[in-house]
């Protein structure tokens, strides 16, 4: 697992948004589920709630349905544009920062140490994936 800072991010970001022209991308569509469950993570889709072990957690619209979308989706690595598309429901031309924003703040909120997030994993030059494999399983 490689962590990167706030810069190297940056730096990786503008590298796949300069290659983001030459690949083809797909859009995800969200399969709607009521309850995605995970070890100390629960999603109650038909109330718009989230709870960490057991206490309600306050999400943007946003930080939601990005949570909602890595975890309807788990082991699946998506790109920064399919988040942004599938999320903000517009095309991604600027797209890079925002969503490394709302994931930052979503590992603050969500993630016991968001230095070293369990939930949701930066891919390296790709994207962000929701991990299923929790630390001491």
């Amino acid at each position: 697992m490689l962590t990167l800072n706030e810069q190297e991010e940056k730096a990786i970001d503008k590298i796949v948004s300069a290659i983001a022209d030459y690949i083809q991308i797909e859009p995800i569509q969200v399969a709607p589920a009521s309850v995605l469950s995970f070890p100390g993570l629960e999603i109650r889709q038909h109330q718009r709630r989230v709870l960490q072990d057991g206490k309600d957690i306050n999400l943007t619209r946003l930080e939601y349905s990005t949570l909602v979308l890595l975890a309807s989706n788990p082991g699946i690595v998506l790109t920064k544009t399919q988040i942004f598309e599938a999320v903000w429901n517009m095309d991604s031309d600027s797209c890079q920062s925002s969503i490394s924003t709302v994931i930052c703040n979503l590992r603050k909120k969500i993630e016991p140490d968001s230095k070293n997030p369990t939930y949701i994993k930066t891919v390296l030059g790709v994207g962000y994936k929701f991990d299923i494999k929790i630390a001491g399983e």
